[in-house]
């Protein structure tokens, strides 16, 4: 058995400072080895020897002689202890795998075996004349004109930019630091400026190299002096540190896509560019790279306004970094912790920052879930969904607009184009979830049980899943669709879940409950062109508003918001302001039921409004409430002059009933006129005043003088 190492040997190499001394002695006698060899080249010339005979074999040349003679026996005869561990044995990587070593080595190699490709060209070729820098963007804007108008607009200086200042040795200085210089290299803009100038010029994978090591310094230059991560440069410049994160996110997308171009599918999903020497020689450092990006975007502050940021500075870099960094998901898309790191924190941004981050988050969640990966799809959309049903736990009027725009984005995402499949394997289990909450409400009629179902997850929960499916199977997507979308099969479950949450509990506490539940339902009838029958739900609630018992108890409450209520207080119950803001709702709910394509420009429309009119007039005999009366009346009135007017259009027809074909083109003659029927009047009068009444209650909210007519 060898020897056991020494405690503080162990200790060095548990926090990974044994590892970098290693690669910074390798490193630094790789430079010592090419300043040899040069004196050699140097002395042969003198002699009048050929050039590359006159350096003999020494302490550092034996490597690179036994690899030219081929000769394997004597592979580590001459090395030195520390030339031994600085070989690369520890990471276990042969000498024939290059391609993946760590980058650093990758450009030595580059610069020492003269690559014939012209992206790897060192710096100091490309200090070329001014009027060459000149063509060369001439050549760029008729290329690329919108990078070069970007470039016109936030980077001027870069466009007049003088190569004859640059210092080229300032440039090399933080790729040979090694133990010889015990302070960092600062960045400035001249040496910022020379690798921008590499990378427009001759799209330069070297100069892309030290900008995303730089960039490693800046995303990481507030971390505590604990961490394991190795700055090669200081930033003292809050200019230079911007531009050099703004530099690194928009220009490494460009040089990826020049040198190693990803297909993109007619379906819109892409996949990850072919296995070549190059990717596999970046796909370490891109993985660095898009990781460094995800930290400097969590550590940025996120806030629900512009207003609390600086100038909402940290806004706009947080949407420039998620814009830029979803553009190096085809490169980075084989690595699945990576992907779950970046879904994860594009998550927490899409459903706590504020609006604009939250669409530049959704955008980069969609990218992420157009991959053609199918493994990849069903993270994005567990990760959604899941992530939407955690924020709406609670809903007040501050956190329903943002709630909104979650269920409306999310709602996007299960609609991809080519994603139905794994669309209806998701929504299957969690409408079935729901189902089996139902059922476990309706079995034990406990308190906790009813609990389960009388909450605003399950409340959003179906709101989601119809509009999922109204943007799925509505018409618009049916006429585009090349065959029926898989999901329709789920309307009709999910209507009975939805009804039966409703009959749980048929209190008049419950009632707000219900409407957020019939206003759901029928927005998913209205675009699926899928009758619901729901007035015996909203009937109750209009007769319960009409009662004489409910109509004279005054109070002093406020109107009670039913957009952000689910369960009444007690004090409002059989109360005028209550039984007032029930029938408005109600009413409105009913209107938009009877001017739907199903109801109103359906044949049998004055058939279906008899009974209905039946229970609302013997609910008004007994009624003391002249708001909600006056309202249901109204609605009486428009209901009977859609009836006559049906009446008078099938009057002339001459098929039967059982002419289903002739039945179904008669109504869709009629469903083009529906906003000319008396129920559609009468319904675009109340949305404005709807839409009126909401606008002011915003100002109210927002402390602005505004009186509200209760």
């Amino acid at each position: 058995m060898g020897k056991k190492a020494p405690k503080a040997s162990r200790k060095l190499a548990a926090k990974g400072e044994l590892k970098r001394q290693i690669q910074e002695r390798h490193k630094h006698q790789k430079v010592k080895k090419q300043i040899n060899i040069r004196k050699a080249q140097k002395a042969a010339k003198a002699n009048g020897k050929s050039k590359g005979r006159g350096h003999d074999k020494g302490e550092d040349g034996d490597e690179e002689d036994d690899e030219e003679d081929g000769t394997k026996d004597n592979k580590f005869q001459g090395m030195s202890v520390d030339a031994f561990l600085g070989a690369g044995f520890m990471n276990g990587k042969g000498e024939s795998d290059n391609s993946g070593s760590d980058n650093d080595d990758d450009d030595d190699e580059d610069e020492d075996q003269g690559s014939e490709d012209g992206s790897f060209a060192s710096v100091d070729e490309l200090s070329d004349e001014g009027e060459v820098h000149l063509q060369e963007l001439s050549k760029l804007a008729e290329k690329d004109p919108e990078f070069y108008k970007y470039l016109q607009e936030n980077d001027q200086e870069l466009l007049e930019f003088d190569p004859a200042s640059v210092d080229v040795d300032d440039a090399m200085e933080g790729d040979y630091g090694g133990e010889e210089m015990e302070e960092m290299p600062i960045l400035t803009r001249e040496i910022l400026k020379s690798w921008q100038k590499a990378l427009l010029e001759q799209r330069s994978l070297r100069a892309l190299r030290k900008l995303l090591v730089a960039f490693r310094s800046a995303a990481h230059i507030q971390d505590d002096d604990d961490s394991n991560v190795h700055l090669a440069w200081r930033i003292d410049n809050p200019t230079v540190f911007a531009k050099l994160v703004k530099t690194a996110l928009r220009y490494t997308p460009v040089i990826l896509d020049h040198h190693i171009p990803y297909k993109t599918l007619p379906n819109g999903k892409f996949k990850q560019p072919p296995t070549s020497k190059k990717f596999k020689a970046l796909t370490k450092l891109l993985l660095s790279h898009f990781h460094n990006v995800i930290h400097v975007i969590s550590s940025l502050p996120q806030h629900s306004s512009a207003e609390e940021t600086e100038d909402g500075k940290d806004v706009e870099m947080t949407i420039l970094a998620l814009g830029e960094s979803s553009k190096l998901l085809p490169y980075v898309i084989g690595s699945r912790k990576a992907v779950k790191v970046y879904l994860k924190m594009c998550l927490d941004l899409w459903s706590s920052a504020q609006d604009s981050v939250r669409i530049a988050a959704f955008l980069a969640i969609r990218r992420l879930g157009s991959a053609s990966d199918e493994a990849i799809l069903d993270l994005v959309l567990k990760g959604t969904y899941l992530t939407l049903v955690r924020s709406c736990k609670s809903t007040s009027s501050h956190t329903l607009p943002s709630i909104t725009l979650m269920k409306n984005s999310a709602s996007e995402l299960y609609c991809l184009p080519g994603h139905d499949n794994a669309a209806y394997q998701h929504a299957f289990g969690y409408i079935r979830q729901l189902a089996i909450l139902l059922r476990g409400g309706m079995k034990s009629m406990t308190k906790e049980s009813y609990k389960q179902v009388y909450n605003w997850q399950f409340v959003h929960c179906v709101d989601f899943w119809t509009l999922v499916l109204a943007r799925a199977c509505g018409r618009e997507a049916t006429l585009t669709a090349t065959r029926e979308s898989e999901l329709k099969a789920l309307i009709y479950p999910l209507v009975q879940i939805s009804l039966g949450a409703i009959q749980l509990i048929p209190t008049p506490r419950s009632y707000p409950y219900h409407l957020q539940i019939l206003r759901s339902l029928l927005h998913l009838s209205r675009h699926t062109t899928t009758y619901i029958p729901l007035t015996s739900h909203i009937l109750p609630i209009l007769q319960y508003s009409l009662s004489p018992s409910t109509s004279g108890k005054s109070s002093s409450l406020r109107p009670l918001p039913l957009d952000t209520t689910i369960r009444s207080p007690a004090p409002y119950l059989r109360t005028r302001i209550y039984a007032e803001t029930l029938a408005e709702e109600a009413v409105f709910v009913l209107a938009e039921w009877m001017g739907t394509a199903q109801v109103q420009g359906s044949i049998a429309f004055p058939e279906i409004c008899v009974p209905i009119k039946m229970v609302l007039r013997k609910s008004l005999k007994g009624s003391k409430g002249a708001k909600q009366a006056a309202s249901v009346k109204m609605l009486i009135e428009r209901m009977e002059e859609g009836a006559k007017w049906i009446e008078e259009r099938r009057r002339g027809v001459k098929f039967a009933p059982a002419d289903v074909d002739d039945v179904h083109g008669w109504e869709e003659d009629v469903r083009l006129k529906l906003g000319d029927t008396p129920v559609g009047k009468a319904l675009k009068i109340l949305r404005k005043a709807r839409e009126k009444r909401m606008k002011l209650l915003e100002k109210a909210r927002d402390g602005e003088d505004e009186v509200l007519d209760t």
